[in-house]
């Protein structure tokens, strides 16, 4: 896995002047970060690095980018994520610290801020790293969909973008505004939320079409797990081809392969050696039924700890 630089380490180093200072007497909390510093612009998001003058600590901070500040729906997305990610507290996703509005009123949320590399920055150096390393990597993801999947969450955004490497070994699963939750059993006939009322409505498919499952193409209502192993399985493809599944430039074409068809085995494509159980696994999470896949990660899992190699 990549190797990192110490001088993060260095910058984070603990010193008694941090730790002992006083809190003020009164505490206001429109002035407890500052020092921002952009970090990332997503799709309708922005994140930045910021100082908590209360913890003497670097932080992320997570808001909407003021195009969709007074949008309800993305509104409600950040709310949701922000609750998603500090209800799922596993090893494998980042620890959410707070949620909050800023001094006008819109919704911001806190995270751990983590230093290192995204799967699609290793992929992009794929032949450096030997099969059981990226499978390793895969194993972390698996055990955080696990998690997510009996917690009620599909997280519906699974790439490699959205998982990230850190110095330390540990793998995290990113950005859960997209997750789907369902409502209490007995309470189905109860207001529809405004998130899932524009997913099965006519805008743009929310996800990345690479890594969609066909019923999430669908907005199928039915949505489960077995998606995100969708996803999780065109990640392992890559691995092992150097390519997603389906290729292509044109939306609609990907669109219909993706519902239609099945990409060529990888032991046939592939420029290394490909293990029967990888390829067996990719190509069972690929299938288009999503009865056929892994009946859940800890199945995945399963095979992953066969001596496939």
């Amino acid at each position: 896995m990549p190797e990192f630089s110490q001088q993060n380490v260095e910058e984070d180093r603990l010193y008694a002047e941090e730790t002992d200072a006083p809190l003020p007497e009164k505490l206001n909390p429109n002035t407890r970060y500052a020092f921002f510093s952009p970090i990332a612009k997503g799709g309708k998001s922005l994140i930045k690095s910021c100082r908590d003058l209360h913890l003497r600590r670097t932080v992320c901070y997570k808001t909407l980018r003021p195009e969709f500040i007074d949008d309800p729906v993305e509104t409600q997305r950040l709310l949701r994520e922000a609750r998603i990610s500090a209800m799922l507290q596993h090893p494998n996703t980042v620890p959410t610290y707070e949620l909050g509005r800023d001094n006008r009123g819109n919704y911001y949320f806190t995270m751990k801020l983590v230093h290192g590399y995204t799967l699609r920055e290793v992929l992009n150096y794929r032949d450096r790293y030997d099969l059981s390393q990226l499978m390793d990597l895969i194993v972390q993801v698996a055990r955080a969909l696990g998690y997510a999947h009996s917690m009620g969450v599909v997280h519906r955004d699974i790439k490699p973008e959205n998982i990230l490497v850190g110095p330390y070994g540990e793998v995290l699963v990113l950005d859960w505004g997209l997750a789907k939750v369902w409502p209490k059993e007995g309470n189905a006939g109860g207001e529809e939320s405004i998130i899932d009322k524009a997913d099965a409505g006519k805008e743009k498919l929310q996800g990345t079409v690479m890594y969609m499952s066909p019923e999430q193409i669908d907005r199928d209502p039915n949505i489960n797990g077995q998606s995100d192993l969708y996803s999780l399985g065109a990640i392992i493809y890559e691995l092992l081809c150097g390519v997603t599944p389906f290729q292509g430039d044109v939306v609609h074409s990907l669109l219909d392969q993706i519902r239609s068809e099945l990409p060529p085995d990888p032991r046939t494509i592939s420029k290394i050696p490909v293990p029967d159980v990888l390829a067996e696994l990719a190509m069972s999470c690929l299938q288009k039924d999503p009865a056929q896949r892994p009946a859940s990660a800890d199945d995945l899992l399963r095979i992953l700890r066969e001596d496939w190699g």
